[in-house]
């Protein structure tokens, strides 16, 4: 396993094995909170792993015991005027649009207090596992604001829109059996294997084409929100765009010879 840093507060981790990838929150002394600083080197890394070929699929992960991420900063945006909060929203905005945006699968591995901010970056993953430590929540409107991380929009589309207002008006905390029933989470595991179970589902995802599972996201996400007719032209394109490739015709071969098949990725 390579590891790479990125500034001070992101680590990348390599897997030698299974083009799996971790993204990790590695500002223990603050929770994680999102800083300045901490949201470019977020953007940052999300940069380099999605031009990185080899990397299938991508798990953001938390080096802190006792939380995911926190959220936002507050003690350093408590020191901000207004024209300081206005010039650090494109930065953070940012952040949050790269995982979001990431063209490979992603999977958020939540432990402990996952609330704000914190939260979103988990919502802008694909898939959301979480051990039975994980409180997780929207939080914001308590403190003045609104979920400005993609929260009022990836939340609804995960759960609905009524369920999703009454989360994000209360501003409540959600523990992780019923973040699980509630389908905030898509996981819970037991407490101390969220990271050991995603990166075991991320392996099972990378042995697949890669070709086809950046094909399958971005049909995937540009149809959310289209009506039926509109997301099936968007599935066809990804298909024409896969239907040609290398790996189309090297799973073909391995299926019909009875092996793995070995993806050339185009």
């Amino acid at each position: 396993m390579s590891e790479e840093r990125f500034g001070e507060f992101v680590l990348v981790r390599r897997h030698e094995q299974g083009h799996v990838a971790e993204l990790v929150l590695d500002r223990p002394k603050a929770m994680n909170a999102v800083s300045t600083e901490m949201a470019r080197c977020l953007a940052g890394a999300c940069a380099a792993l999605g031009e990185d070929r080899d990397v299938r699929v991508v798990v953001l992960t938390s080096t802190h015991e006792r939380a995911f991420c926190v959220g936002a900063d507050l003690k350093e945006r408590n020191s901000f005027s207004d024209a300081d909060l206005l010039r650090q929203r494109p930065v953070t905005r940012g952040a949050y649009t790269a995982v979001l945006e990431l063209p490979v699968p992603t999977v958020a591995a939540v432990h402990g207090f996952a609330l704000g901010g914190g939260f979103e970056l988990a919502l802008a993953c694909d898939v959301i596992v979480a051990d039975r430590t994980a409180v997780v929540g929207l939080p914001e409107v308590s403190v003045g604001v609104i979920p400005g991380g993609g929260g009022t929009q990836l939340l609804p589309r995960r759960v609905g829109a009524a369920r999703a207002a009454e989360l994000i008006f209360s501003a409540r905390r959600v523990e992780a059996v019923e973040a699980g029933e509630l389908g905030l989470v898509d996981q819970v595991v037991e407490a101390g294997r969220d990271r050991e179970e995603a990166l075991a589902l991320a392996a099972r995802i990378a042995g697949n084409s890669p070709v086809g599972l950046r094909a399958a996201k971005r049909a995937l996400r540009l149809g959310q929100g289209l009506d039926l007719r509109a997301g099936l032209e968007v599935e066809d394109a990804a298909w024409r765009a896969v239907a040609f490739s290398g790996d189309r015709a090297e799973g073909v071969a391995a299926f019909n010879e009875r092996r793995k098949p070995e993806w050339p990725g185009e």
